[in-house]
C-alpha cells in the first residue's frame, strides 16, 4: 500500500512539474432548453439558458444570472397538422420569482420565455353545443397537432425540436360518487385508489392530492393547502393505472403540514384537488436516462430530443404533459344530497382520532350539525 501511495504521489509531482492543466479547456457554446406543453393550460413556458464557463470560482459565477443567459433569443412555436404549419407563436421573455433558493444557481428570479393561448368557450343553443374562440390564433393548443420549437441564439446557431401532445387521459376521480375512505373503526386505516382510467398516449403518470382546509379565528378565516404525492409510475398507452392513497399516510401528512396554533378556534376541511399528470414518451426517456444510478457502473448515456447546429451543443427536453384536475369539495350542494368527499368515519378520525384529534378539526357537514354529532362544528 505504501508503494502504491508513493507511486501516486510521484506521478502527481511529474504532472505538476511538466504539464499545465487548463481547467477551462475548449469551450463549445451549449444551450440548455426545457419546455413541456400542456393543452389544458393557457400559459406555456420555455426555459432557454446557456452553460457558462470562466475563470474564478464556478459557484460565484453561478450566482450571476447574466452568465447563464444568451444575449439574444429569437424563438417560435409552430403548430403542425398533416405536415402544414397552421399557427405560429413568437416567444416573449418574462421574469418569474418562483425559483428554489436552496440551489447553487441564482434565485429566486429567473428569465423564461412564454406564449399564451385561451381556453375554447362552449356555447349551447338551439343548434346544439358549439365551440367558440374569441381569436383563432389564441385558442387552446390542438391535441391532435404536433408542435415545433425553433430558436436562434445570439444570432449564431439554432436549436429545434418537435413533439406530440399527451391527450385522452381520464380519471375515476371525476365521478360524482367518488370519495375518500381513510378510516373504518377508530384506529383502523384504509386506502382509496386514485385511478387514471385511461392513460391516453402518456408513458409516465404522476398522481397528487392537494388537501385544502380553512383556519378560523372568530368569523375570520384563512384557507391553506398542502400537496401529497401519492405515486408515480411508467405506464403503457391506453391502459389504466391505480395509486393507493393510504389512510394512515393521510393523517400523518395532516399532522406534518398543519401547524398547531393556540389562537386557531377551529379548522374545517374544504376538500381535495386530485391532479393526475401524464408525460409523453420523450419525457419518460429523459427521466429514465437521468435517474441516478443504483449500481457501481456510473457511465450513463445522455438523452435529448433537441437538435442543434453543427459545432454547438444542446441538452434538455422539449415534450408535453396532460394534467387532469378534479376538485372534490368536502360536501356538495343540496341538489346532490350533500355527498361527502371524505366519508363519515374518516371525518371522525380526522376530528377526534389519535393522530390529528388535537388540531381542532371539526365537520361543517349539514347532516353532522343537524344530528348534533360530537365532531360537528359549533
Amino acid at each position: 500500500m505504501r508503494k502504491l501511495i508513493l507511486f501516486f504521489l510521484t506521478v502527481c509531482s511529474l504532472w505538476s512539474c511538466n504539464e499545465k492543466i487548463d481547467l477551462i479547456g475548449d469551450f463549445r457554446e451549449t444551450a440548455i432548453v426545457y419546455g413541456l406543453l400542456d393543452h389544458s393550460d393557457s400559459l406555456h413556458y420555455i426555459k432557454i439558458t446557456r452553460a457558462f464557463i470562466g475563470p474564478g470560482n464556478a459557484l460565484e459565477i453561478a450566482q450571476i444570472a447574466d452568465s447563464s443567459y444568451f444575449n439574444t433569443v429569437e424563438a417560435t412555436i409552430e403548430e403542425i397538422e398533416d405536415g402544414v404549419v397552421t399557427r405560429t407563436w413568437e416567444l416573449r421573455d418574462t421574469t418569474i420569482d418562483n425559483k428554489d433558493t436552496n440551489g447553487v444557481f441564482y434565485a429566486p428570479t429567473q428569465k423564461v420565455y412564454y406564449f399564451k393561448t385561451l381556453p375554447t368557450i362552449s356555447s349551447t343553443g338551439i343548434f346544439g353545443t358549439i365551440q367558440l374562440s374569441p381569436n383563432p390564433q389564441m385558442s387552446s393548443l390542438n391535441p391532435n397537432a404536433e408542435y415545433r420549437l425553433k430558436a436562434t441564439l445570439n444570432g449564431e446557431f439554432e436549436v429545434s425540436a418537435q413533439t406530440e401532445l399527451v391527450k385522452n387521459m381520464t380519471t375515476t376521480a371525476s365521478s360524482q360518487n367518488f370519495r375518500f375512505k381513510f378510516a373504518g373503526n377508530p384506529g383502523e386505516y384504509k386506502s382509496t385508489s386514485v385511478v387514471a382510467s385511461n392513460t391516453g398516449n402518456a408513458r409516465i403518470i404522476n398522481a397528487k392530492i392537494q388537501v385544502q382546509y380553512s383556519e378560523y379565528i372568530g368569523s375570520d378565516y384563512e384557507t391553506k393547502a398542502f400537496d401529497w404525492v401519492v405515486g408515480e409510475s411508467d405506464v403503457l398507452p391506453n391502459s389504466s393505472k391505480s395509486f393507493g392513497a393510504n389512510g394512515l399516510t393521510f393523517y400523518n401528512r395532516v399532522l406534518a403540514n398543519v401547524v398547531p396554533n393556540e389562537t386557531i378556534e377551529k379548522r374545517v376541511l374544504r376538500g381535495f384537488e386530485i391532479q393526475i399528470t401524464g408525460g409523453a414518451e420523450e419525457l419518460y426517456n429523459y427521466i429514465v436516462v437521468n435517474t441516478p444510478s443504483s449500481s457501481l457502473a456510473q457511465s450513463k448515456p445522455t438523452y435529448t430530443n433537441l437538435s442543434v447546429t453543427d459545432g454547438y451543443r444542446v441538452i434538455g427536453i422539449f415534450s408535453s404533459v396532460q394534467t387532469i384536475q378534479t376538485f372534490r369539495p368536502f360536501y356538495v350542494s343540496p341538489q346532490q344530497a350533500f355527498i361527502r368527499s371524505l366519508d363519515k368515519n374518516s371525518t371522525i378520525e380526522l376530528c377526534q382520532g389519535p393522530i390529528t384529534g388535537f388540531l381542532q378539526f371539526c365537520s361543517d357537514h349539514p347532516a353532522d350539525n343537524a344530528n348534533n354529532e360530537s365532531f360537528a362544528c359549533d
